[in-house]
């Protein structure tokens, strides 16, 4: 039985995750498993939508699969140490680690990506660079065993390419054909190739007003817990 393990956090993106679990639940042999700093309800950036997650990540010590999604805050989680810890000792265990959207910004902030091709949503991908990571525009990105995903929905494309790593591309195909992912959008605007230069200009803006604000790297554990203790004071 080989396990997923989904990270679950306050203000995630939902169809970050539900993209993925629903075409990773459907191989067979999976089982699913939701974790949270605190296992329990986790309100999504979705009104009214909470997932529930059954372990915290003191009850998770491996994964066949770690799947990390982003949040329309573009958080690091860089506020919960042990989580982004977590995230590493989980790593060493995975056969593939992989991410949504933004979820890439939190692989780097817990120091996956260093010298490693990522994706991102696009509205955040030069934040990759922080990280060290090389910003790839790309749905999918392959780097080793490290999967990252473009913005949101390109998590069911992440979810089928990895099913056909796990499972063989028949039974990804069959998944495909099953929920009938055949994406036929009624604008053809969904990247920033497509879009309007201004469309692009007022969502970034709009977009980059709701980030995480970005806290510049300093060298000891002490200094980034009073600089994280100052940004925190001004919300």
């Amino acid at each position: 039985m080989k396990e997923v393990v989904f990270l679950f956090y306050e203000g995630m993106t939902s169809l970050d995750a539900i993209g993925p679990h629903t075409v990773l639940a459907h191989i067979p042999g999976v089982q699913v498993k939701h974790v949270a700093r605190r296992a329990g309800a986790i309100q999504t950036d979705a009104m009214r939508l909470t997932l529930m997650a059954e372990h915290s990540i003191e009850d998770i010590s491996r994964a066949d699969v770690l799947v990390v999604p982003g949040a329309r805050s573009a958080t690091t989680l860089e506020q919960y140490p042990e989580v982004l810890e977590w995230i590493r000792v989980i790593h060493q265990t995975t056969t593939w680690t992989t991410s949504v959207c933004t979820g890439s910004l939190i692989l780097g902030a817990a120091g996956l990506l260093q010298g490693v091709p990522a994706t991102s949503h696009w509205a955040v991908m030069d934040r990759l660079k922080k990280w060290g990571a090389i910003p790839t525009s790309q749905r999918v990105v392959e780097a080793g065993k490290i999967i990252t995903a473009a913005g949101v929905s390109a998590g069911i494309d992440m979810g089928l390419t990895l099913a056909a790593k796990m499972a063989g591309k028949e039974v990804a195909k069959r998944i495909q054909l099953g929920i009938e992912y055949d994406p036929q959008p009624p604008f053809d605007c969904g990247s920033i190739e497509k879009a309007d230069p201004e469309m692009v200009n007022v969502l970034r803006a709009a977009m980059e007003s709701q980030f995480e604000k970005e806290i510049k790297r300093v060298q000891s554990d002490e200094e980034q817990a009073a600089l994280w203790n100052q940004e925190l004071g001004d919300y």
